[in-house]
């Protein structure tokens, strides 16, 4: 119960939050848009 307190009731724990939902939403990002360009170049040739 202290993890969850802590994560959730410290500026530490809502930082470390933020960085791993930016990290997940980064790489999301970058596999849309490799995979993007992946069929764009499939197409061309």
């Amino acid at each position: 119960m202290k993890l969850w307190q802590d994560l959730f009731g410290t500026d530490y724990g809502l930082m470390s939050i933020a960085g791993i939902i930016f990290m997940i939403g980064m790489a999301i990002w970058f596999v849309r848009f490799f995979l993007r360009k992946i069929a764009q170049s499939s197409d061309q040739q």
